[in-house]
């Protein structure tokens, strides 16, 4: 039985603790971006302000989580409340690059897996709120997953990242074509077809694949919980840029375990 690695126990948790209170100040961007990308807004200008009064957010306001806690939720100089889902964004990507720096180590990979669940955490609450992926994150998100695909620390090769971008893209469209054609109506919008591109050009095609078939089965869950308690009918639109974004992150944390885990089924 070989003896446990007591020098794991000595390990600093620098580098966990530095990545944590980066996401959460990250996770503060990303509440800028949800809030401001579907309006066309700036993320850079003007500063946060309360959306109630307008009055411009203070820097002791601003801190991650902490400055809404220390506030009770509500505005400094209206007191109007503040939703939670805003801490709840900022704690979501610090533990996700918590658990990134856990998992992954420090290493270039690491780094680029944080921008990845960070976009992807963006595209889904905007998606779960007006059905839209913006291009301004979709479009860079293609060409960065393609980019990385040519550094030797990157586990996917170029030629897979471009073959499974490019499959990616037309597969949805022709789902989606298929789909209007046969129903008169728009099933997946082109925002899906740039996001499974871009999943497909990070991740390669199996990940890829099994991002969609994750996406797929939450959302026909979610879909007939829909139809069972709140009397939806078989045409009530489900965000799936949501389900691709919540799946995609699944995927970059237990994508090799759980595509190991099927190749065991059948032996190989």
């Amino acid at each position: 039985m070989p003896l446990p690695d007591w020098s794991l126990l000595l390990r600093t948790p620098a580098f966990e603790i530095t990545a944590c209170l980066l996401g959460l100040v990250v996770g503060s961007f990303a509440n800028v971006c949800v809030h401001r990308l579907p309006r066309g807004e700036s993320v850079v200008s003007p500063p946060s302000r309360c959306p109630s009064c307008g009055a411009r957010i203070e820097a002791r306001d601003n801190l991650p989580v902490l400055g809404w806690l220390l506030l009770r939720g509500r505005c400094r100089s209206c007191r109007a409340p503040i939703s939670w889902r805003y801490p709840a964004v900022e704690a979501a990507n610090g533990a996700l690059w918590l658990g990134l720096a856990a998992f992954h180590g420090p290493r270039l990979g690491t780094a680029i897996e944080m921008a990845l669940v960070t976009a992807l955490l963006i595209l889904s609450l905007v998606d779960l709120d007006h059905q839209l992926l913006p291009d301004v994150i979709t479009l860079p998100g293609i060409v960065l997953g393609l980019a990385v695909s040519f550094l030797p620390q990157w586990s996917v090769r170029p030629v897979v990242a471009f073959a499974a971008a490019a499959g990616g893209w037309l597969a949805f469209a022709v789902v989606a074509k298929t789909y209007q054609k046969a129903r008169g109506v728009e099933g997946l919008g082109q925002g899906d077809w740039k996001l499974a591109a871009m999943l497909g050009a990070f991740l390669g095609w199996q990940k890829m694949l099994l991002t969609v078939l994750l996406a797929s089965m939450a959302g026909t869950v979610v879909g007939l919980l829909a139809i069972a308690l709140r009397g939806r009918d078989m045409r009530y639109a489900l965000p799936l840029g949501t389900f691709l974004g919540a799946a995609g992150t699944l995927v970059v944390f237990l994508g090799d375990a759980l595509l190991a885990w099927y190749r065991g089924l059948f032996g190989g």
